[in-house]
């Protein structure tokens, strides 16, 4: 009753008239970028960062949470109209939603992914109300050396489970821990890693490094690689579904939900991971008669398990984020990296502290979700429009705009110095299949394990034992190594299986 009543208290902070605004803001760009190849949501809010830094920070934060759920929408048009996305997670939606858009049905589909997407978000903000306190008081009663361990486990998971090789992810991890070395050390106030540079000694500015890696990258990724793209659209078509599609719909709608809201609030493959294995359960749990469609004509539920999933990720990565101050994703560490920049610290005080910020940010999940819903049924034809406009344009607009923004926080010339190495070592990444996630949130999170790592080693009198004489903390380190070895034992024992088969 508590949770419910103070959501009640978020709705009134939420309806007010600005905010309302900023979500209507939130959703129409958000759903822009979406829409936009080779752009994510992380994008969006990176290259906002540094000109919101001076406004309200709940209007700030209902802009964002807008943003990220209007990308999600945008990303699946673009997958089932043109077969690419700025989001990996959306592609999934493209292996049947292209095929129903070659036969005819792009309307239909497009359809199913806004239904599926307000049902699974809106279900997925029923349970933010009710898990994100409940998380913050266990968060609340263990202390630094389990937190310390809780966040090095959301490390390793994300090194582990995103990109080809757990190396390059482990690599690209601790390149973003060095960077979240770089300035003073909190603790002593010592120099570490400025080279002698007094501009660095504030550190990494993390909306810096988010707009190298979410915008330039692609950015110069695309002149350099990608080269002339050439755009065909289907036709759209009546954006409705019949009675048949909702009869076909609602079940994966309901299992992609389940699949992606728990997978949400753990840091194991981002939101790609839950939209495939919705994917893969779609296609064993289909009706018999339904089967053979998959991957021919395009299966309704292949759009609508998939679609579920990711937006019910999206939404529950909030549980983590406001509970915890964990991101699980690119877009939640972004988000992290601006409540730094507010001078707000998420975690588990949140939900007593910061009560009125939490809840109105909660209550805005509900009114994004069905904005996003009575908008972009019947604008997906406005959205269309944006697929047409050429990309070197497209480009040219995203690089001013950084520019811009990056210039116009401190008019510093090593921030546009910076700003272009980033991107350009972005490319870099990306051409060698580096994966950027764990360089983002070893940045954003590397300060903050630091901190309970003090915390713990003082608790301990200045041991390291402290971490294998707690129960939970030990724990932990168990599931860290885990998460870490057993991806490479399962592929030598999948690989002997192989062998022994051949042989």
């Amino acid at each position: 009753m508590e949770a419910l009543a103070a959501l009640w208290q978020g709705l009134a902070v939420a309806v007010m008239p600005e905010h309302l605004a900023w979500a209507f803001a939130g959703c129409i760009l958000g759903t822009a970028m979406g829409v936009l190849p080779g752009f994510a949501p992380s994008a969006a809010i990176a290259v906002l960062l540094p000109m919101s830094f001076h406004g309200d920070i709940t209007a700030t934060f209902i802009f964002f949470i807008a943003i990220a759920c209007g990308g999600m929408y945008g990303g699946s048009t673009t997958s089932i109209l043109l077969n690419s996305s700025g989001e990996s997670a959306s592609l999934v939606t493209a292996m049947e939603g292209k095929r129903m858009a070659l036969n005819g049905r792009a309307g239909t589909a497009l359809a199913t992914a806004a239904i599926g997407s307000f049902i699974a978000g809106s279900l997925a903000s029923g349970f933010v109300v009710w898990a994100g306190p409940w998380v913050a008081d266990i968060a609340n009663s263990v202390g630094p050396a389990e937190l310390f361990m809780l966040m090095v486990m959301a490390l390793g998971a994300v090194s582990a489970a995103l990109g080809k090789s757990t190396l390059r992810g482990v690599t690209a991890l601790f390149v973003g821990i060095a960077l979240a070395c770089v300035g003073l050390d909190a603790a002593s106030g010592v120099e570490r890693l400025t080279a002698g540079q007094t501009w660095l000694q504030d550190g990494m500015d993390v909306g810096l490094i988010a707009v190298g890696l979410f915008v330039l990258t692609p950015v110069l990724y695309g002149v350099m690689y990608d080269g002339p793209v050439r755009t065909t659209l289907h036709t759209v078509g009546p954006v409705r579904m019949e009675r048949l599609d909702w009869k076909r719909s609602w079940r994966p709608w309901l299992r992609g939900t389940l699949i992606g809201t728990p997978l949400g609030c753990v840091p194991v493959g981002g939101i790609d991971m839950p939209t495939y294995i919705s994917y893969a359960s779609e296609r064993y749990m289909v009706r018999e008669q339904y089967r053979s469609e998959f991957g021919r004509e395009g299966a309704i539920e292949g759009v609508a398990g998939p679609e579920a999933a990711n937006n019910a990720t999206v939404t529950a990565a909030l549980v983590p984020l406001l509970a915890m101050g964990i991101p699980t994703s690119n877009t939640t560490a972004v988000m992290l990296g601006a409540f730094q920049n507010y001078g707000a610290h998420p975690g588990h005080q949140w939900f007593s502290v910061g009560h009125g910020l939490v809840w109105a940010l909660i209550a805005s999940l509900l009114i994004a979700n069905l904005m996003l819903l009575v908008l972009n049924l019947p604008l997906v034809r406005v959205w269309t429009v944006l697929l047409r406009l050429p990309r070197p344009q497209l480009h040219a607009a995203m690089l001013v705009l950084a520019t811009a923004g990056v210039y116009g926080l401190r008019q510093s010339v090593e921030d546009l110095l910076l700003l272009y190495a980033v991107g350009l070592a972005g490319v870099g990444m990306r051409r060698f299949d580096f994966p950027v996630t764990p360089l983002v949130i070893g940045l954003v999170l590397g300060p903050l394990a630091e901190m309970q790592l003090h915390q713990a080693v003082a608790v301990g009198h200045g041991s390291l034992t402290i971490f294998v004489q707690r129960p939970l903390a030990l724990t932990l380190l168990i599931l860290v190594v885990l998460l870490v070895v057993m991806p490479h034992l399962l592929q030598g024992w999948a690989r002997r299986r192989m062998a022994q088969t051949r042989s």
